[in-house]
């Protein structure tokens, strides 16, 4: 049964979320502090620290652009646990890392080390947060992921986290192409983690969208997931959309009745009042 649970995440020693309100959210970074847009932030900010930002996020005339407003490098590290991931202020807003993941980083970490050296597919893997706990914790990793520049950003942070060379493989390729190539090479992974975009292209321009190749995608990581007692499953969402509702009832619906975990993703403010809704999540365990 997959039982309804909202994960927040807290401040920690490199990040926190100092406020939200008026469709941004004021972040800390290490010693960087961000504004950026935030559509869930329907409600009035309640500090004045935003006048603490180092930059700001803002679009204009469709063109998104940082607006600097005090000193800041382009490139700087931050620490999660034992992970290290070097951040940069992208084109698209977003910095390298999503924090409201820190829930589900704890939770891949137990299940990988309750079990012997296990595989793990990640699925969109970007710049490789839920590889680099995976690998940490004992995982021998597939990383897969249509950008190069995505893959070489989480090769750097791997390194940076002294993940092992043979801790994690990087494969540069559209995962629809990918799960269906594994299929048939009969390969079975002991954790698959799938963190698809609402809309993206592969390696040679393959569309995606996840209105289309969800169902898909996941029915076909099932035939990949190892039946081995303590094999785990993770699907995020994000921008997309749906509810948390619709993709336990898609898991459920491939997977049939699994033990788990559904809900909203959260991140809470620094003063204890307020979560920001961040995304969705559907996880089990064999």
């Amino acid at each position: 049964m997959l039982l309804q649970k909202e994960l927040i995440t807290k401040k920690w020693a490199d990040y926190e979320l100092i406020d939200s309100g008026n469709g941004a959210k004021l972040e800390r970074f290490g010693d960087i502090i961000l504004d950026r847009p935030e559509t869930q932030a329907l409600w009035k900010p309640i500090t004045d620290s935003w006048k603490e930002a180092s930059a700001r996020y803002s679009h204009t005339d469709g063109k998104g652009l940082w607006h600097m407003i005090k000193s800041a490098p382009n490139e700087w590290t931050i620490k999660w646990n034992a992970m290290s991931m070097e951040l940069s202020k992208t084109n698209f807003k977003h910095v390298g890392i999503f924090p409201e993941q820190a829930a589900n980083w704890e939770w891949i970490k137990n299940q990988v080390e309750k079990l012997e050296s296990p595989k793990v597919l990640n699925l969109f893997g970007y710049t490789g947060a839920a590889s680099i706990v995976a690998a940490l914790a004992g995982a021998k990793v597939t990383h897969v992921d249509a950008s190069k520049q995505s893959l070489d950003w989480a090769h750097k942070n791997a390194d940076l986290s002294n993940v092992p060379e043979e801790g994690i493989r990087y494969i540069p390729d559209d995962a629809m192409k990918f799960v269906a190539r594994d299929v048939r090479r009969d390969a079975k992974y002991e954790g698959i983690i799938l963190d698809p975009p609402a809309f993206g292209r592969g390696l040679k321009g393959e569309v995606w969208k996840i209105e289309e190749d969800l169902i898909k995608l996941v029915e076909t990581t099932k035939q990949l997931l190892s039946d081995k007692p303590g094999s785990f499953f993770l699907l995020n969402g994000y921008a997309a959309g749906y509810s948390a509702t619709a993709f336990k009832q898609l898991v459920e619906g491939v997977f049939g009745e699994v033990s788990g975990e559904y809900g909203e993703l959260h991140i809470a403010e620094s003063s204890g009042e307020r979560t920001l809704p961040t995304g969705i999540y559907v996880r089990f365990v064999r």
